[in-house]
């Protein structure tokens, strides 16, 4: 009866985690007799009695609700057609893509076109992930304007968010850069100017390098006041 791992601990598959009954297995871990065993690489979360990974690595796996950023990629006429970072496209009908009402006949670029980044939500996701539907209907759904896209292991994003905002705040204050995050681990930042830009890009990567070592917060705090030295 022993926990042979410390909570926040990296962990590679196959290392024992637990031995004996007092632990539940959790997400990505699993039991063998009396051990429990990581099945993935990823951080160690102890919650009273029950051992859970978070991955460390790994794609986005669309979930209905989840806020995401996207591309349109493709226009017909029940509306548009959207790459987020997924395996299959999603689609985003006319009557979920704007509070007002879109005419069949309408000049759809006029909403999206081709190229267009979007924050949407997923409105449901069916057969295994190949049918997904979006929606624009919501607070802070909208279509971005310029700014640069960058990518992040989809498990880091709540580090890159923070309590209740607080990292990312962080970053948008210190930058003076507009930042959207979404759960599908793409991030788009617009800035006054590229230097500025840049500096939001070196803060987000180091967080995600970084998310699983304690005191992270004071060190991106550190960076931001160095850089602006």
């Amino acid at each position: 009866m022993a926990l042979l791992i410390q909570d926040k601990a990296i962990v590679v598959p196959g290392e024992e985690l637990a031995e004996g009954m007092d632990y539940l297995p959790g997400t990505d871990v699993l039991r063998e007799g009396e051990k429990l065993i990581a099945t993935k690489v990823g951080l160690v979360n102890i919650s009273g009695r029950l051992i859970k990974l978070i991955p460390l690595s790994g794609k986005y796996i669309p979930k209905k609700n989840d806020i995401i950023l996207g591309k349109v990629v493709g226009m017909g006429f029940s509306g548009w057609r959207v790459d987020i970072d997924w395996a299959f496209e999603a689609n985003l009908a006319l009557r979920d893509a704007s509070t007002e009402f879109i005419e069949k006949t309408a000049d759809l670029s006029q909403y999206y076109n081709f190229e267009d980044w979007i924050v949407c939500q997923i409105t449901a996701v069916a057969a295994g992930g190949r049918l997904i539907d979006l929606t624009m209907k919501g607070s802070g759904l909208r279509k971005l304007g310029p700014g640069r896209i960058i990518s992040v292991t989809p498990s880091k994003v709540p580090r890159i968010i923070g309590k209740q905002g607080s990292m990312i705040s962080l970053i948008k204050e210190t930058t003076n850069c507009k930042i959207s995050v979404g759960q599908n681990g793409l991030v788009w930042i617009s800035g006054e100017d590229s230097h500025k830009e840049l500096i939001a890009v070196r803060a987000i990567e180091k967080i995600e390098a970084e998310s699983h070592i304690s005191g992270l917060t004071d060190r991106i705090k550190a960076f931001l006041e160095g850089e602006h030295q």
